[in-house]
């Protein structure tokens, strides 16, 4: 019988996926919990197909699990030509798990409900929407997909060429809008953009936030001081560049400097002791992959 080999390559993917599996299914959870016990009880619309489910389970009282995963793999038939297979194999692991964990918390929390009767509706959407947007962070940042959204945006883009956000914000606003249709009520749209816009600045807190890195660029008469005391004390790379200011028409030397956030007022210091008339200009960088970084993935 022919022994299987397993590389050490295999093994580093098999440990990444088994990783990104288990941060999504987190990922899922928080969303889950959050959607069943804050939003749902409070009667809020949000965009996508939850607010689809939602919407179905206050009018009809129909299982928000089963609508989920219902809705879900029509899209996806819909949509097939136009999405990848890791992306639809993806779509439909993290749509299954999101259906089991709704359909056993939302009986769950109906039985033994998390809030009670007088307190404050925003507060309920403010922790609804900050469990979904960290858990749609957690999925987004581990390579994972609920489907929703994403699924009808490939076919917008398919078929009317529309821009990604263009599209999200057209299909958010008509499934929070049809809300009123069945609440007569403002007041439940207001509490569907209220959750849009506290879960999309989470998402994008949760898979921006930790990696965000600062870019210095420095101009000063010091900067071999500058340089060496950033390399040996904050430990990151300094690249010198040649370059000429137009007004002066002399020669400058130029750094550039990539640093985490929390090291920047480091970096500012230091140049503030060797040089406080240096020229620094500070950006912000989504991320920043490589050597002493993050590793692309």
């Amino acid at each position: 019988m022919k022994q299987i080999v397993v590389t050490e390559k295999q093994k580093a993917v098999i440990r990444q996926q088994a990783k990104d599996f288990l941060f999504m299914s987190i990922g899922i959870f928080l969303y889950s919990f959050g959607f069943t016990a804050f939003i749902l009880p409070e009667k809020v619309v949000m965009g996508g197909v939850s607010g689809l489910s939602a919407l179905a389970f206050y009018a009809f009282n129909f299982p928000p699990a089963i609508s989920m995963w219902g809705i879900n793999c029509g899209l996806l038939l819909l949509a097939f030509r136009a999405l990848s297979r890791q992306f639809t194999i993806r779509t439909i692991v993290g749509v299954t798990v999101m259906s089991l964990f709704v359909g056993f918390l939302q009986p769950f929390f109906t039985a033994h409900p998390v809030i009670t009767a007088g307190e404050d509706k925003f507060m309920h959407v403010l922790i609804g929407g900050a469990l979904g947007g960290a858990g749609l962070g957690l999925v987004f940042s581990h390579n994972g997909s609920t489907g929703g959204t994403d699924i009808i945006i490939a076919l917008l883009n398919k078929h009317f060429r529309m821009s990604f956000g263009r599209a999200m914000q057209f299909i958010d606003i008509s499934i929070i809008g049809s809300s009123y249709f069945l609440f007569h009520s403002t007041e439940t749209i207001v509490y569907g953009v209220a959750f849009t816009l506290i879960a999309s600045y989470v998402c994008d807190y949760i898979i921006n936030g930790a990696r965000q890195t600062v870019q210095f660029i420095i101009i000063s008469k010091k900067y071999e001081k500058i340089a060496d005391t950033i390399n040996k004390h904050v430990h990151r790379g300094v690249t010198l560049i040649e370059g000429k200011g137009w007004y002066s028409k002399g020669d400058v030397k130029i750094l550039i400097v990539l640093a985490r956030k929390y090291e920047s007022q480091e970096v500012f210091n230091y140049i503030k002791h060797i040089d406080p008339e240096a020229l620094v200009s500070q950006s912000f960088c989504q991320g920043v992959f490589g050597e002493g970084f993050d590793t692309i993935k």
